[in-house]
Parts: C-alpha cells; structure tokens; sequence
C-alpha cells in the first residue's frame, strides 16, 4: 500500500508564494515612476520611456515563459525557478548600480529583470496543478497570488513604510530609485531561491486520496477528457480554441496593465486637477489596494471557477472588467473623489488578478495537465502584447496632451473597456476542443 503523500502538496503552495512575491516586482513599477518622470529630477524621463521599460520587462516575461514550459521538462522545476530568481535579483542588482539612464534601466529592469521571472513564473503553476488536479482553479489562484499581495509590499516599502525607502535610502552613494533596485534585488533572489526548495512534481500517475470519479468540481469536467493525453504545443496550436483563448487573455490584460502603469500619473493629473489635496498620498494607497485586491482575485475568481466553470467565469469577469474600465473616468473620477480612485482601481485589480488563475485553468482544462507548463506558455504569450499595448496606450495620450489635464485618459479608458466587453463576447461562443484521438501504436494494433 502506497503512502499518502496528498499533505505534501501544502508545501508546493507555501513554496509557490514565496516565489511569486518576488516576481511581482513588476507590478511595483508604477511607485518610480513620478521620481523617473519627474522634469527637475536626476533622470527626466518621458512618461512613454517609463513605458517602455515597463512594456520591456512584461514582453520578454512573456517571451522567455515559452521557452521556460519547454526547458522545464528537462533541468525540472526547482533548477528553472532557481536559474530565474537569480536572474531576476542580478538584473536589479544591475539596474542599482548602472541605472542611471533610460537604456541601462530598459536592459536590466526590463530585459534581464524580465527574463527571471519568465524562467520562474511558470514552475509554481505548472507543479501547483499536477498536486492539485482536483482544485486547478484554486490552486492557480493561491499559487500566482503572491504576485498581486508582492507589489503592496514592494511599493508599501519604496513609497511610505518606515519613511520610504526612495526617501531614505542612499546605498553606496546611490540616488533612492537605484539603491531601491540593489536592495530589492538582493530580496528578490532570497525569496526565489527559498521557494524552490519544494518545487518537486507529484509521482507518475498521482491522484489526491479523496478525488474519486464525480468528486472534480465543476470547473474540472473538461480536464476529465483531457487529463489522461492531452494535447502537445503543436496540436493546440492548430486548434482555434488556442487563438480565441488569446485573445481573450489578451483583452483582460490590457486594461490592467494600463492601469498598473498609470494610476499614479492618472490619480494626480485627476485629483490635483480638481483640487483634492493630497493626490501622491491617495494615489499611494490607491496602488496599494489595487495590489491587494488583485492578489485576491486571484484566489476567488479561481475558487468560483471550480464551482461554476473556466468559461463562465472568464466571461463574467471580461464583462465586469469591460464595464468598470468605460466608468472608471466619468463614474469614479470625474467628480474629484478620492474615494472614487481607490474603489475603481480596486474592482480594476481584482478582476484583472483572476485571469492569472482562470487562464492557466482554462489551458489545463482544454488541453490536458502533463503539457501545461508548455501550452500555458504559449497562451502567455498574450501577456506580452499586452504589456506592450497597455502601458504605451497609457504612455502615448498622457504625453500628447497638456501637463495636467485629465481628460487625456479618457480615451485609453474607453479603449480598453471596449476590448475587456469583446472578449467576454469572444468567450462566450467558445467551446472546449474535441479530445484528440489517440496515437496508434506504430508497431500495430
């Protein structure tokens, strides 16, 4: 009789969060953002360069996540989420020390920074749901929700924890952005390197004790169909569920990541515009909570997709998403409320915090478990148009406008929301694949 190892696969999530708090680096980037932009600064960059790294850095997140699915299967998980958290420490480390220009932040911040956490991000996901087969929606949720709660505490430890660590700190001389960049990424790597100690796959054939047949939840019945083949990178690709879960993913994570780039600029243009004293202390915590909702989202939006299915929650929250994104400036903003900035920057981040656990679901459900690390992969690679298109929709209107004049966000709002309600309605019509008939053994029946 085999030992019941199911108590281990807690670990795989503790393990998972460590991680991913420190690849949520990246979703901190809006706190530098008003000192690199700043015209009397040390660095005057333009709103759209500021994009730009950020765009570098999600694209070749993204990119590099393709590659990582497929190495994966050789150097195994742990080797990969190690290789990536030293890459991402040693990028920032870098960006400390010789980031004093827009070209060396967009290599080290965004390339290299990037590339680490395209090597790791895929290990937590991809051994979270071979533990996990019977709560892949749960188990994606908890394993990318330290990304979300990470950027609270990174732009909590820059912005205003302890005074501020852009305000006090000056390692070696350097100005706080860069000394912020070496400290974090010495962080960043510990935290990695910690986390991958039980980054192990399950044994071959590994079902939990109390999954039986009817036990898998809702959200679970086309992995039912899939789970014992699935199919390979290049059968999926030829299927046109890939092209339409894409697209979806694509949509959602463009409003998001425009968000994420710009509620700082966007909060102060509003709010200083319309006399709300305090505007950098409310876009803080508007970061802050934007963080922390999306980090959530990620959890429940997983949880009620177990219950309710893949497709019926991507859909809901494409829509949700669509519609808060078409109110964020008129309903939210433009009545100068605070409050109204934090509410929508919230309802922002949790629903753009669940496709982080919808999608990776989806994929497993669709198109099998054991290819997941390399299928989601591939599905990734929407991320990374959209963190081109996201944050440079943002970057281009508020540089083509006049300093200080809200109404230039409205249209990338507009935009955006738009995308968000047509892939709810891309999602809608879009059914599982058929399971791919079985390979004939080349030796004969």
């Amino acid at each position: 009789m085999k030992p019941d190892i199911s108590s281990r696969r807690w670990l795989v999530v503790v393990g998972a969060i460590l991680i991913q708090l420190a690849l949520g680096a990246l979703y901190a980037w809006s706190v530098f953002t008003k000192l690199l932009t700043d015209p009397e600064g040390i660095y005057r960059f333009s709103a759209t360069q500021t994009a730009w790294i950020f765009s570098a850095g999600l694209a070749t997140f993204a990119l590099v996540m393709v590659l990582a699915g497929r190495w994966q299967a050789r150097t195994g998980p742990r080797l990969m989420s190690v290789l990536g958290g030293l890459l991402l420490g040693l990028g920032f480390v870098l960006g400390g020390l010789f980031g004093s220009t827009f070209w060396t932040q967009f290599l080290f911040i965004g390339v290299v920074g990037g590339a680490g956490i395209g090597l790791a991000y895929v290990v937590p996901i991809a051994v979270g749901v071979k533990w996990f087969p019977d709560r892949k929606g749960m188990i994606t949720g908890l394993a990318v929700a330290g990304f979300g709660f990470g950027a609270t505490i990174w732009v909590k430890l820059a912005g205003s924890w302890f005074g501020g660590l852009l305000n006090t700190t000056t390692l070696f001389g350097l100005p706080g952005v860069q000394s912020v960049f070496f400290i974090y990424g010495i962080v960043f790597a510990a935290l990695v390197l910690l986390g991958s100690i039980v980054m192990v796959d399950p044994p071959e054939g590994y079902r939990p004790a109390a999954w039986g047949p009817g036990a898998a939840p809702a959200g679970a019945a086309a992995a039912a169909r899939n789970s014992d083949g699935g199919f390979t990178p290049a059968e999926m690709l030829r299927t046109p569920q890939f092209y339409a879960i894409w697209l979806v993913f694509a949509s959602s994570a463009i409003a998001g990541l425009m968000v994420i780039y710009c509620i700082q600029l966007f909060g102060i243009d509003a709010l200083e515009f319309r006399g709300v004293p305090d505007a950098i202390v409310v876009t803080g915590t508007a970061m802050a909570w934007y963080a922390i909702f999306n980090g959530l989202g990620r959890i429940l939006w997983g949880m009620i997709s177990d219950r309710i299915g893949r497709k019926a929650a991507i859909v809901a929250m494409s829509a949700f998403q669509g519609l808060i994104m078409l109110a964020m400036y008129h309903g939210f903003i433009s009545f100068g409320l605070a409050l109204g900035l934090i509410v929508g920057a919230s309802i922002i981040g949790f629903n753009y915090g669940g496709i982080f656990a919808l999608f990776p679901a989806i994929t497993a459900d669709y198109f099998g478990d054991r290819q997941v690390g390399r299928n989601y992969g591939w599905v990734f690679t929407a991320y990374g148009v959209a963190g081109l298109l996201g944050p440079l929709l943002a970057g281009v209107f508020k540089d083509s406008a006049a300093a200080g004049t809200p109404i230039a966000w409205m249209t990338p709002f507009i935009i955006a929301g738009a995308a968000c309600l047509g892939g709810a309605a891309v999602m809608l019509f879009t059914n599982p694949p058929a399971r791919r008939l079985e390979r004939q053994s080349l030796a004969g029946p």
